[in-house]
């Protein structure tokens, strides 16, 4: 199985979630985080194909970072 780890991180600044993994390679945004997962589940199998990687027996493992301002 190929496992490919996304972190999940959000832009105060933007209000927006942001997807990432540099294997597959993937980039991509949305103000919903159900709409992203969503989306990168879409996007992962296809943006695998046009590098030229396998696509069969993916393993998505969404990872979320959090950030924390102290004053």
């Amino acid at each position: 199985m190929n496992e490919y780890e996304i972190t999940i991180a959000f832009d105060d600044e933007a209000q927006k979630w942001y997807a990432q993994n540099d294997d597959i390679p993937i980039l991509l945004e949305d103000a919903s985080l159900d709409t992203l997962i969503s989306r990168v589940k879409q996007a992962a199998p296809e943006m695998l194909e046009m590098n030229k990687l396998s696509c069969t027996g993916v393993c998505l493992i969404f990872r979320m970072e959090a950030q924390a301002v102290m004053a």
